[in-house]
């Protein structure tokens, strides 16, 4: 019985043997050559990212970190709703420092697309700031930084794929009086692909 089976078990394999996967190959008797051919196969996966700040270094990663840009008006408050700038600039981010932040987008499936939302208002207790006070621009025009409230963007990109850096810098334009507080708002950026 063992044998039996032994035997059907190794005819089984030997029929099947031809349809496994194997290397070409090729064998001449006398003159002439022989061919074997090898199908090469390269696997990129659909990546997209966006970097603002401190997430916008190489290599491509994700980093929960979320930088912080304060105006702040403490060492000249007469300068207050003048237009005048800051008299401190701070970035809990990275390099370049002040109002200004680095950024960079890298897709490889066709255009992408960068949004910005964020609330209507900064908020500090119940006293608002219009978030229409604030204002981006960018070092790239490969790579324009969104309006604030829905704004959307397209950066450039070569064929079907997108490899762009750019320093966005924000402004304040200080032209209204707002009452004393630290003023709150978050602009959230999503870039999407197809």
């Amino acid at each position: 019985m063992k044998k039996s089976l032994f035997v059907h078990s190794a005819v089984a394999l030997a029929m099947a043997a031809p349809l496994l996967a194997q290397a070409e190959s090729e064998l001449i008797s006398g003159s002439g050559s022989a061919t074997a051919n090898l199908d090469l196969r390269v696997v990129i996966p659909r990546v997209l990212f966006l970097g603002v700040g401190t997430g916008s270094g190489t290599p491509l990663a994700t980093n929960a970190a979320i930088d912080a840009l304060t105006f702040d008006y403490s060492t000249n408050p007469l300068d207050v709703g003048t237009g005048a700038a800051a008299g401190t600039i701070t970035n809990t981010g990275p390099t370049p420092a002040g109002a200004s932040i680095p950024v960079r987008v890298f897709g490889n499936n066709g255009q992408v697309t960068i949004t910005a939302t964020n609330p209507a208002v900064l908020t500090s207790g119940s006293d608002t700031i219009p978030f229409s006070e604030l204002s981006v621009a960018s070092s790239n025009a490969a790579l324009a930084a969104p309006a604030f409230g829905g704004g959307t963007s397209s950066p450039t990109l070569a064929g079907r794929v997108t490899n762009q850096t750019a320093t966005w810098t924000y402004s304040y334009a200080n032209a209204t009086v707002p009452s004393a507080g630290t003023y709150a708002g978050r602009v959230t950026y999503t870039a999407t692909m197809p």
